[in-house]
């Protein structure tokens, strides 16, 4: 099976600071990955740089079936080729219903008169009615957006991003400040998820990672140090060393 995101060798300094060592990282087109490792490890340097947001000094990424170079597109074009991230703090419109939230996220003609002559249609409001069951707000669908609760704010959030139909999902520190109820069905949303797109949850909580039950990808000084299951990654003794035993 050919990766749907190919990382090759990339390297990233900041004012002498390599934050990304020749690290290289792909992922299939329908996978649930964990990313960890110690603060300062590359993390959010290596999502910086897949989403466009960071260009690398080094190193190629490519993207899809025909290795598209992400490299030459700006963020705005790396997400309509289907790259959505989601930060570790929720970035919902507060004042606005799930409903609302959910339309504003949903494809569309961007342009100006496209935007001012907007009306709901049935399939807008369908594809709304979609999102919410998919992320368990199918009941909150009139609520503000601000009297969720946390754990509710974030799978808002992950089906404003799912209204543009990504082919990956990088997902940053999801069960934060979730109660364990919240983690669990937090933890079912994004295996199911993961059975139709790719799926990267970057966490520090190892309860979590192991209720994910995926493949493990462990940074360090931005590189990889190990990868596989979190039974074999947690008992590699460089990963235990510089991560589990601190």
């Amino acid at each position: 099976m050919s990766a749907l995101l190919e990382v090759s060798g990339i390297s990233k300094s900041f004012d002498g600071f390599k934050a990304i060592n020749n690290l290289s990282f792909s992922i299939n087109a329908a996978e649930l990955r964990a990313v960890i490792g110690p603060n300062g490890a590359g993390k959010t340097t290596f999502m910086d740089i897949v989403t466009g947001k960071t260009r690398p000094d080094t190193g190629e990424v490519l993207w899809g079936a025909t290795s598209k170079s992400l490299l030459k597109l700006s963020e705005a074009q790396i997400a309509r080729e289907g790259i959505g991230r989601k930060f570790q703090r929720p970035t919902v419109f507060e004042d606005q219903s799930v409903a609302d939230n959910l339309v504003m996220a949903l494809k569309a003609d961007r342009s100006p008169f496209a935007v001012l002559g907007w009306r709901p249609t049935a399939a807008s409001r369908d594809r709304v009615s979609e999102l919410a069951t998919e992320v368990g707000l199918a009941d909150q669908l009139s609520r503000l957006a601000g009297e969720l609760s946390h754990g509710q704010k974030q799978w808002l959030e992950i089906g404003m991003l799912l209204a543009s139909d990504p082919r990956l999902l990088l997902v940053d520190e999801p069960a934060a400040g979730m109660t364990l109820a919240e983690r669990e069905q937090t933890t079912t949303l994004l295996c199911r998820l993961a059975e139709t797109r790719a799926v990267v949850v970057v966490e520090h909580d190892m309860d979590f990672v192991r209720r994910l039950n995926c493949k493990v990808t462990v940074l360090h000084q931005g590189s990889v140090l190990a990868e596989g299951s979190l039974d074999h990654v947690t008992r590699n003794p460089d990963v235990i060393d510089v991560y589990l035993g601190r």
